[in-house]
């Protein structure tokens, strides 16, 4: 199936809640209503208890009990709370064929957005919640590609499981890959033309221009992921960093290399919206 096909099976297509397409938008406009949004998260009742799930969770430690979404903005801030929408209103857009381990996904998805905030915070002028959205939805189109053609992917997936790289595999026998559906579809929500790049260009970030910072921050939270699935030691995820991608974003390697044993530990505080 050609990507042009995938996503005019327009029954399969995911499709979010108005107001995550009002914080998506919100992106582009530093100017937006918090008060107005956060009346709009407060009237779709599911959003809200998952967001005050989380607000109230341990991870963000708040001094006192978050009871509506304007507390969640005035505690932890308004980039906290569109991230905790995003995340509640994108996981519960999809419905995956069975045999597909949707949990994993999501739990791998937000390590990755966890990974990329940390790597932002190293890079001048990097958003940090922008990067972990780009982080937590660097996979998207896997998602959206197992949703609609199925039966497409059970070889690439066996292939990958050998130990095949995905968007090779893909690229190879589709014509396409899950970084292509991934762009589009975010097009598609109207995410800004950077996160669209970032998720377009994450295997190879140096090769395009103009050069997608959020594209090299993803690529080095992908590779963190995979050292830490292979038990690499804080010494051999230094020796084998991928440094060019590093300097081209902008990343303090010095002082990032300093608290990479913190990237072990790094959590989402998302896992609760897939209980």
């Amino acid at each position: 199936m050609s990507m042009a096909n995938i996503f005019a099976e327009s029954q399969a297509l995911p499709h979010i809640p108005r107001v995550v397409q009002e914080l998506i938008e919100s992106f582009r406009n530093e100017d937006a209503n918090v008060d107005d949004i956060s009346n709009k998260v407060a009237l779709d009742q599911a959003l809200t208890a998952k967001v005050l799930r989380l607000a109230n969770s341990a991870h963000y430690g708040v001094s006192r009990t978050v009871s509506n979404p304007h507390d969640a903005i005035m505690l932890l801030g308004f980039n906290t709370l569109r991230t905790m929408v995003l995340a509640s209103g994108v996981t519960g857009a999809f419905k995956a064929p069975e045999g597909f381990d949707q949990k994993k996904f999501w739990r791998d998805s937000f390590a990755v957005g966890a990974l990329s905030k940390w790597i932002a915070g190293y890079i001048k002028d990097c958003d940090r919640e922008t990067a972990f959205t780009c982080g937590m939805l660097h996979s998207i189109g896997n998602l959206l590609m197992h949703v609609v053609i199925p039966e497409e992917l059970k070889s690439i997936d066996d292939a990958k499981a050998l130990g095949g790289k995905r968007h090779t595999l893909e690229t190879s026998l589709l014509g396409y890959n899950y970084a292509d559906v991934g762009a589009e579809l975010a097009k598609r929500w109207k995410f800004p033309e950077e996160m669209q790049q970032a998720i377009l260009q994450q295997h190879n970030p140096e090769g395009d221009q103009p050069y997608s910072k959020l594209a090299g921050v993803i690529y080095i939270a992908k590779y963190l992921k995979a050292a830490h699935e292979k038990n690499w030691s804080d010494e051999k995820i230094i020796e084998e960093f991928p440094l060019a991608v590093a300097e081209v974003i902008g990343m303090d390697t010095t002082r990032a290399y300093a608290d990479v044993a913190n990237t072990t530990s790094l959590e989402s505080g998302l896992d609760s919206l897939l209980e």
